[in-house]
């Protein structure tokens, strides 16, 4: 399937995938990035860990365990190896630095790192779960999430807005027009995505970014 045939969650998943080394500790947020591991390379087998006291996630194989869930309350399988346990040990493997990428979703991130991914003023929210965690303990952490939002405004900002779930912890963000990295000297544009103009990233994207190596030449 190329990219003109992928929607843009699936041209995000495939493009995050692609940032995974074989035996990588990864955890997952909810929604879009629960897509990833359909878009790894044959030669690279991941670990997923859940917040929820899992590590060895694996598709759902036969019937549906009630008991078995990811963090998203989703019916997941275990795979050979895995392991069970409680939310202190699986808060450890998380703040201890065991966990080697975490891929979350975000409402809003800007060009120095901090990432807004857990709630909207005046909205209901159920709290903000592990990403706090995730975000400080995790090694690499990659936001996967749509260019813009639903209004048509650009989610990659000067500075972020909304109550933030990390401050300066965010290493790539990855959405269906390019690919950014934060570095110590503002946010780098690295690639663009298969029929996207540099021209368009720029006219969606308010946050200063130059341009990496590649785009750059």
């Amino acid at each position: 399937m190329t990219q003109t045939e992928m929607t843009p969650k699936q041209i995000i998943a495939a493009r995050v995938a692609k940032e995974m080394k074989n035996g990588d500790v990864v955890n997952l947020g909810i929604g879009l990035p629960t897509m990833v591991p359909n878009y790894l390379p044959e030669n690279v087998e991941v670990i997923l860990q859940s917040e929820n006291g899992y590590i060895g996630l694996g598709p759902v194989n036969g019937d549906i365990d009630p008991d078995l869930v990811n963090a998203g309350g989703q019916p997941a399988g275990i795979n050979p190896g895995g392991a069970f346990f409680d939310s202190l040990f699986s808060f450890e493997l998380i703040r201890g630095g065991h966990v080697d990428v975490t891929v979350l979703g975000g409402l809003e991130v800007d060009q120095n790192g901090n990432i807004a991914n857990w709630m909207v003023p005046g909205k209901m929210v159920p709290g903000m779960g592990g990403a706090m965690d995730l975000v400080t303990g995790a090694k690499k952490v990659i936001v996967a999430m749509e260019h813009c939002n639903k209004k048509g405004g650009s989610k990659i900002l000067k500075e972020c807005t909304l109550p933030l779930t990390g401050k300066g912890v965010v290493d790539v963000i990855v959405t269906e027009l390019a690919v950014f990295r934060v570095t110590d000297y503002g946010l780098v544009l690295e690639e663009l995505m298969d029929g996207v103009t540099l021209d368009t990233v720029k006219e969606k994207t308010e946050a200063e970014f130059t341009l990496g190596e590649k785009l750059a030449n």
